[in-house]
């Protein structure tokens, strides 16, 4: 076997192992939660149906591959809760250790391109990273919202919390910010989020 496809099946092997990290969210329906891949599948997917809704052009591609590699890292560096702020201490430091071994098992030109789409996701500044990230917010947040808010009230979570994750959302969609200015309002009422006079 040729030494590059040899790195490259090494890797796809070795990214078989996000199935196994699993999330806080849970999956619609109340089921089980979600492990990182079908949340990384979910975005891909919802990328492309809700493209129209990007506030810049975005080219699609790229878009769909931050979508699908931006969690690989959590197979070394485990699933940092989005409302854990003691997590979120040591989370860049433990992505980063793993985001050199992972993707250090392909051949370095792919090993290049798959690094910088990784950090320019975590930079949120293309309009690609900022549509990507714009997902990574809507997907939980409409499971969340599909389950009664279960995972939210589970963990205590504040709708000041919520809104300031969803900072990000409006950089990448305004149309798709809105949509969840009514999710988390219709949450708010329901009292699975708390709101921010009770904090």
């Amino acid at each position: 076997m040729k030494e590059r496809i040899k790195k490259q099946l090494e890797f796809a092997l070795e990214i078989d192992k996000e199935k196994n990290v699993f999330r806080q969210t849970s999956l619609s329906g109340k089921g089980r939660k979600e492990n990182d891949a079908e949340h990384a599948w979910h975005m891909a997917i919802m990328a492309y149906l809700l493209r129209e809704y990007s506030n810049e052009e975005i080219n699609m591609e790229k878009t769909m591959m931050m979508c699908l590699i931006h969690d690989i890292v959590e197979i070394d560096a485990g699933d940092t809760y989005a409302y854990d702020e003691e997590g979120k201490k040591t989370q860049k430091e433990r992505e980063n250790a793993a985001k050199e071994r992972i993707f250090s098992i392909l051949p370095e030109d792919q090993k290049e391109d798959l690094t910088a789409l990784f950090e320019e996701f975590e930079e949120g500044v293309t309009p690609e990273a900022r549509f990507a990230r714009a997902m990574d917010n809507i997907q939980p947040l409409m499971l969340n919202d599909s389950n009664d808010g279960g995972d939210w009230r589970e963990h205590g979570v504040s709708a000041k919390d919520v809104y300031t994750r969803h900072e990000m959302t409006k950089l990448g969609s305004e149309e798709i910010y809105e949509v969840s200015d009514e999710i988390i309002q219709k949450n708010i009422k329901k009292g699975n989020l708390i709101p921010a006079n009770l904090l």
